[in-house]
C-alpha cells in the first residue's frame, strides 16, 4: 500500500430521517432519537406496513435553482443537497486552484426514481403518451445525482453511479478511494442518494415480506438483534464524503475529518435474499487485508444491522467468525435503529456517523433493544451510547443479490 496515495475526508453533507444536516443528525444519532414515523408522502391507510423513516422539513432553497429542482426526482434533490452541502464543508468552492478535470462524482442509488416512474406510468394509463414529462427519464434515472452535482461545478472527473442494491454507496466509496489511490483524481464527491417511500415501493417490500409491519408503533419498530423484530424499515436521503488525495488536501489548507484506509467488496453466489456468512466474511477480511490492519485494531462497528430475523443473526455469525474471540470485546451498532433502512444511500450516512464516532469518541447506540436475542450475543451498544477512545472504524452494507460491501476508516 505504501506506493499508493493516501485518501482522506475532507467534507460531509447528510439530509437524513433524523435531520437535514450533519450536526442535526449526528446528535439525534448520538442521542438515540428515532427518525421513524408514520408516512405522509402518500396515504399508506391500507398497507401492511404504513411507517418509514421519512425526511422531514426539506427545502433546496439555497442549494439548486427551483426551476431545476423540479425536473428531479426527489432522490437525486437529496442527492444535490447533500453534495452541495459536503463541497462547501471542504471549502472546494472558494479554493482557486482545483482543477476540475481531476475531480470526479459518484453517487449511487439502489432504486433510483420510483416515484417519478409510479408517476408517470399513471399519467401514461390515465392521460396517454403525450402527457409525459420530457424531463421524466432525465429526472429519474440512477447515475443523475452525480450528473446534476459533476454539471452544477463543472467536475470533469469521473462520473457515474454505482447500482448494487443495499450496499451501493459502500461500492461508490471503495471505488472512489481507488481512484484516488492511483492517481486518476484529486478529489471525489462519493455517496448515495435513496427517495423508496412511494405506494410502489412499500407494497413491493411488503410483498416479499421484508418490512416490519409494527404499525401501532413505529419508533420501536426497527430492533436490530431484539428476539422480536420483524423487518427493517424503509429510510430515505443522502449523504455525499468528499474524498480527497492527501497531499492534494494539505496543500489547501483543508480540515480533514478521517483516512479512508480499507475496502471490501464480495458477492454470496447463493441466493437473491438470503443471506451466506461467507461474503459477509470475506468482504471485511478483504477491507482488513487492505487497511493493512488485524481484526483486533477495529474499535467500533457500524453494522449493517436491518432489524430483519436472518440478516441480523447471519451477519453476527460473520463478525464472529472474522474477529474471533475479540468480536465480543468491539463495540457494535445499528444505526438503521433510528434512520431506518435507507437502501442504496444507508452505507453513504452510515460511514458519515462511523467518521463522527471516530472524531468525538462515540460509540452510537443501538436503540429498541428490549429482548436481545439469545444467538446474538455481541455488544451492539444497546439503547445508549457510550464514550469510547475509537481509533479505527469499520462499516458492513449487504444487499440482494448477495452483494457485500465494508469500508475502514481511520483516525489522522
Amino acid at each position: 500500500m505504501s506506493n499508493k496515495k493516501r485518501v482522506v475526508v475532507t467534507g460531509i453533507g447528510i439530509v437524513s430521517p433524523v435531520g437535514n444536516d450533519l450536526q442535526t443528525s449526528w446528535n439525534n444519532i448520538k442521542n438515540g432519537i428515532s427518525g421513524i414515523d408514520k408516512i405522509t408522502h402518500f396515504d399508506a391507510s391500507t398497507f401492511g406496513t404504513g411507517f418509514a423513516g421519512e425526511v422531514k422539513n426539506f427545502s433546496t432553497n439555497g442549494f439548486i435553482d427551483e426551476k431545476d429542482s423540479r425536473r428531479m426526482d426527489l432522490f437525486i434533490r437529496y442527492g444535490m443537497v447533500a453534495g452541495v452541502q459536503a463541497v462547501r464543508d471542504a471549502g472546494l468552492e472558494e479554493y482557486q486552484n482545483l482543477d476540475k478535470t481531476r475531480v470526479g462524482v459518484i453517487i449511487g442509488s439502489g432504486i433510483g426514481g420510483l416515484p417519478s416512474i409510479e408517476e408517470n406510468s399513471v399519467i401514461l394509463k390515465e392521460r396517454g403518451p403525450r402527457k409525459i414529462s420530457p424531463f421524466f427519464i432525465t429526472g429519474a434515472i440512477g447515475n443523475m445525482a452525480a450528473g446534476n452535482l459533476s454539471i452544477l461545478y463543472g467536475y470533469q472527473g469521473v462520473n457515474y453511479g454505482v447500482v448494487s442494491a443495499c450496499a451501493s454507496s459502500n461500492h461508490c466509496i471503495g471505488d472512489a478511494m481507488r481512484y484516488i489511490q492511483h492517481g486518476d483524481c484529486d478529489v471525489i464527491l462519493a455517496g448515495g442518494a435513496e427517495s423508496p417511500i412511494c405506494g410502489v415501493g412499500v407494497a413491493g417490500f411488503n410483498a416479499c415480506r421484508a418490512l416490519s409491519t409494527r404499525n401501532d408503533d413505529p419508533k420501536t419498530a426497527s430492533r436490530p438483534w431484539d428476539r422480536d423484530r420483524d423487518g427493517f424499515i424503509m429510510g430515505e436521503g443522502s449523504a455525499v464524503l468528499v474524498l480527497e488525495e492527501y497531499e492534494h488536501a494539505k496543500k489547501r489548507g483543508a480540515k480533514i475529518y478521517a483516512e479512508l484506509v480499507g475496502y471490501g467488496a464480495t458477492a454470496d453466489a447463493y441466493h437473491m435474499t438470503a443471506p451466506t456468512v461467507d461474503g459477509p466474511l470475506r468482504s471485511m477480511q478483504q477491507a482488513l487485508k487492505s487497511a493493512e490492519l488485524n481484526p483486533q485494531d477495529i474499535g467500533y462497528v457500524n453494522a449493517h444491522g436491518t432489524s430483519t430475523p436472518v440478516g441480523d443473526l447471519n451477519e453476527t455469525n460473520a463478525m464472529k467468525a472474522c474477529f474471533g474471540d475479540y468480536a465480543h470485546k468491539v463495540s457494535i451498532s445499528s444505526t438503521k435503529s433510528m434512520t431506518g433502512h435507507l437502501l442504496g444511500a444507508a452505507s453513504a450516512i452510515e460511514a458519515v456517523f462511523s467518521i463522527m464516532s471516530l472524531k468525538e469518541n462515540v460509540i452510537p447506540p443501538t436503540i429498541n433493544i428490549f429482548n436481545q436475542d439469545e444467538e446474538c450475543d455481541l455488544d451492539y451498544t444497546p439503547n445508549v451510547a457510550r464514550e469510547k477512545p475509537v481509533n479505527v472504524v469499520l462499516s458492513n452494507s449487504f444487499g440482494f443479490g448477495g452483494v457485500n460491501s465494508t469500508v475502514i476508516f481511520r483516525k489522522i
